[in-house]
């Protein structure tokens, strides 16, 4: 079973010692919108990137052909 990106990104906020208002303002959104996103699990590739440097942290999305281990 695996764990949605909202839930990865509330373990990092907590790691961090970070609410989500202060990610909201980090990545120029405002908290309701961030908040909005959270709930959906909807965030699109460029933002999960502004994520991640508001994190302080790398993220990483390819695709991996598994029969030629190409990435993408």
């Amino acid at each position: 079973m695996s764990i949605t990106m909202g839930e990865k990104i509330k373990i990092i906020l907590k790691r961090r010692n970070m609410t989500l208002a202060q990610l909201a303002e980090r990545t120029g959104q405002s908290r309701q919108n961030m908040s909005n996103k959270m709930t959906r699990d909807n965030f699109s590739e460029k933002e999960l990137l502004d994520i991640a440097k508001a994190l302080n942290c790398t993220f990483d999305a390819r695709f991996i052909m598994n029969d030629t281990q190409e990435a993408i």
